[in-house]
């Protein structure tokens, strides 16, 4: 071996060996009673068991061997994983408080560094939910007022629609501009352009940021974010794009302080200046700039990706099905008809639509392993005692294929959520907002968007692909932290 290969080779063991040892020196605690898993081999942990290409799949195979609560290593990280619905409920519901903690996501931690309302723990994080909660209420999230911007911002979607005239498109930022408006309204008081530079930069960033976090390369950093932080690779690319993002936040924090009106908040960022300037003395007070730059960014971010990429996997799902698709233009047609808009209020005389998204939504399952937590305490749980910091993966792919709860599981089937007389069929295990005190922050907007998205596109057009139905794939592009759509075009033909 040439010399400087084996002067490489021998810093690369260094920064391993240290890096393990801080690790261990930073989350040392007694080793309480944990679930069963694979065997570590020292340093790399069980990276020859984990598939960083599909880790879901990966631990589903481990599940088969340890039963629904295991451990297993990412390196040198040490982390309890829970599948399948029984187990997630257990620990996210019963256990809420207990499980209530985020876990680490080093591949963005360095971004966040614990700031913001997504990556926060503790009395940080309960003081910016509580306050996000009621901003997000106030200005009309689950309500008619939302619902009036979202119909709007699906008129301007239609005439984009439109202008494609049957010519074949990639829909990825057509979707990803109408649904990120609705955010941004919120968020930054104001709608952007469709051809605003500016706004395809972000929605680009976004779009990327997605990609990067679903990458073998993201989950490699997870496992060894210790040696890899010195490291040059493709594993920084995501670093660059979250940084661009804030960038972009915190100029508009600072344009919304220099016009500032107390008396009149116009967005988010307003109503957190306000309330900043009200505990400006307390020193306990979590209302500062870097937990507002970076909360803005979680909503935005969350907002933007999420419900757009559940669109684009649902037109290929509907491609795909045609004769699903069928069947959501007939009750369409008889419960709305051409000459009105759709409205949510439509929803409830519409359950073959409604249980068409949840399938969707169930398939897509955007986060298939789910934000991961940690306990607050040392937390007894299913006869195995989980020491205070634990990192606790709630994998939320498990329960929404549970087989317990969804018949053949991989099968699209919108009939599952169907009960005999064709009404809407609920099911405990349909979770994709996840559960517990760490429920998504926006899933009664996202609830709202996706089925008004849906019934206004195809009140309008139907969906035509570019190769015959059976030759579609839809499997994600990258699965990950995220399971991204496959790049796909498709025509629309007007009704």
């Amino acid at each position: 071996m040439e010399p400087a290969a084996l002067l490489l080779a021998a810093c690369l063991c260094c920064l391993l060996l240290a890096a393990a040892q801080r690790h261990r020196l930073r989350h040392r605690h007694p080793q309480g009673r944990l679930p069963p898993g694979p065997a570590p081999l020292p340093l790399l942990g069980n990276l020859l068991q984990l598939s960083t290409r599909r880790p879901l799949q990966a631990l589903m195979q481990l599940r088969e061997k340890y039963g629904p609560v295991f451990t297993v290593h990412l390196g040198p990280r040490r982390v309890v994983v829970l599948c399948g619905h029984e187990a997630v409920r257990e620990a996210l519901v019963d256990h809420a408080e207990e499980f209530s903690g985020r876990g680490a996501l080093a591949i963005i931690d360095r971004n966040f560094n614990g700031f913001g309302v997504a990556l926060a723990n503790g009395e940080r994080w309960k003081q910016l939910r509580r306050f996000s909660l009621t901003v997000l209420r106030n200005f009309g999230m689950g309500k008619r007022s939302i619902e009036a911007r979202i119909r709007e911002e699906a008129q301007f979607l239609l005439q984009a629609l439109r202008d494609t005239r049957e010519q074949p498109f990639d829909p990825t930022y057509f979707l990803s501009r109408t649904v990120s408006n609705v955010i941004s309204a919120v968020v930054f008081g104001s709608r952007f352009d469709y051809a605003d530079g500016t706004f395809l930069e972000l929605l680009r960033l976004v779009n990327q940021s997605f990609v990067e976090l679903s990458t073998p390369w993201a989950q490699l950093y997870d496992m060894f974010s210790g040696v890899l932080r010195y490291l040059p690779g493709r594993h920084n690319r995501l670093y660059r794009l979250i940084e661009e993002l804030k960038g972009f936040v915190a100029a508009r924090v600072a344009a919304n302080r220099a016009s500032l009106d107390p008396a009149a908040p116009r967005d988010f960022i307003d109503c957190f200046l306000i309330q900043g300037d009200k505990e400006s003395q307390n020193p306990a007070s979590e209302f500062n700039s870097t937990n507002l730059v970076l909360t803005a960014l979680n909503l935005f971010f969350a907002g933007t990706e999420t419900v757009s990429s559940t669109l684009r996997f649902g037109f290929l799902f509907l491609m795909k099905h045609p004769q699903v698709e069928e069947k959501v233009h007939e009750e369409i047609e008889r419960v709305i008809g051409r000459h009105r808009a759709p409205a949510s209020e439509d929803r409830v005389n519409m359950p073959y639509t409604e249980a068409v998204i949840h399938e969707i939504q169930r398939l897509t399952d955007i986060v298939p392993l789910g934000m991961p937590h940690a306990v607050t305490r040392d937390t007894l749980f299913r006869g195995y005692l989980l020491p205070k910091g634990t990192d606790v993966f709630p994998v939320l792919g498990s329960v929404l294929r549970d087989p317990a709860y969804f018949s053949r599981p991989e099968e699209f089937d919108p009939g599952r959520f169907l009960d005999a007389d064709g009404r809407f069929k609920r099911n405990d295990a349909f979770v994709p907002f996840s559960l517990g005190k760490r429920i998504c922050l926006g899933e009664a907007l996202a609830r709202m968007e996706l089925f008004l998205y849906f019934t206004t596109v195809l009140q309008s057009f139907s969906l035509r692909p570019r190769v015959p139905p059976a030759q579609l794939d839809v499997s994600p592009r990258l699965s990950g932290f995220g399971n991204v759509p496959p790049r796909y075009e498709l025509s629309l033909v007007p009704r």
